[in-house]
């Protein structure tokens, strides 16, 4: 019998990739959730497939409503959920600490509370992937190489959600033998990747003043920053071989695990780096007041020495490959007249 998979936050840089993945490398029947008034640039590709119900097609639901959470699993007992769903950017959680935390922990209770309540009334058993992140770690001490034991300190309204979420798949794993595990992603980028994010950003506003759309300055916040980055496609390698093992039982319920890149870069080598694959050579960088947070989690240096004991992974996308991907997705976009904020 052919297995199911929910994706929450489908519509999302890493949700749309997790689909593409398992769609080119699985016979998986696919669920993308996604609430109606989504924007829909990263699954446009897959609209043909999904009108045609070809292994794919979309539900609608809110982290928000437990009673659309509930009764969606409950209709489609998918043998495999991938719950990346959240409000994701921790400068705009300064904004909005009480939705970010809403959406983040309560949305995530509300969906791992559909599937106890499943499970003790059907015997319904998936595996849950909970999708924590590396800003549960928050401001590290320079030098400190982050493991999965290492202290949590919450460093924006984000982070603290994300603490939460990372709490709620452990006590649920431990409590009511769930099959969850949850990852703690680094820095990732590559194709698809929000413009809110710092290196989307500057590969966005190369590509805008390419093309003549912005004045010939890069426009960034704090670049006093140090961190590991991998390719998200990289990633969700990773979180699917993390999925089969849980399934044979191989991962202790509740497990975390920090996915991390190999590769480390300060931020200006960065820059540095997306401004020599321009075509312009006279860019300037300057700093923008508005682009500043309150804190930032300044050094993220990431050990993903656990993983690799449990499922046979490592990065492969080089850095550099991803950060010209990224770079010419960005054009490609403006190429099409799909013009991005300036922010």
């Amino acid at each position: 019998m052919v297995k199911k998979v929910l994706i929450t936050g489908f519509t999302g840089q890493v949700g749309s990739q997790l689909a593409d993945f398992l769609l080119q490398h699985t016979d998986f029947s696919l669920v993308g959730m996604m609430r109606w008034q989504e924007p829909m640039d990263n699954i446009y590709h897959l609209t043909k497939r999904i009108n045609k119900k070809d292994r794919i097609t979309i539900e609608y639901a809110d982290l928000n409503d437990f009673s659309s959470m509930y009764s969606l699993i409950d209709k489609v007992r998918p043998n495999f959920i991938f719950h990346l769903a959240a409000q994701s950017f921790p400068k705009t959680s300064f904004d909005i600490p009480v939705e970010t935390l809403q959406t983040n922990i309560i949305g995530t209770a509300n969906l791992l509370e559909s599937v106890r309540k499943l499970k003790a009334k059907f015997g319904y058993d998936p595996v849950v992937h909970i999708c924590s992140s590396s800003e549960v770690y928050g401001r590290a001490k320079t030098g400190q190489i982050l493991n999965e034991d290492s202290q949590f300190h919450g460093a924006s309204p984000y982070s603290i959600s994300k603490i939460g979420t990372d709490y709620l798949g452990q006590f649920y794993g431990e409590a009511y033998g769930i099959k969850t595990f949850i990852t703690r992603m680094g820095t990732h980028t590559g194709p698809r990747r929000s413009d809110v994010f710092f290196e989307s950003t500057v590969a966005k506003q190369i590509a805008l003043i390419e093309a003549g759309l912005q004045e010939p300055q890069l426009k960034l916040g704090n670049l006093a920053s140090v961190r590991t980055f991998q390719d998200t496609r990289d990633a969700i390698r990773a979180y699917y071989l993390l999925a089969l093992e849980s399934e044979k039982g191989k991962v202790p319920n509740g497990e975390a695990f920090n996915i991390a890149g190999d590769e480390a870069f300060e931020l200006p080598e960065v820059v540095n780096l997306l401004l020599g694959y321009s075509t312009k050579k006279d860019i300037e960088v300057v700093t923008d007041g508005e682009r500043l947070r309150p804190i930032d989690a300044d050094y993220q240096m990431f050990d993903n020495t656990k993983v690799r004991k449990f499922i046979n992974w490592k990065p492969e996308i080089k850095t550099s490959e991803m950060f010209l991907d990224l770079l010419e997705h960005w054009r490609g976009e403006i190429s099409k007249g799909r013009i991005p904020l300036s922010r």
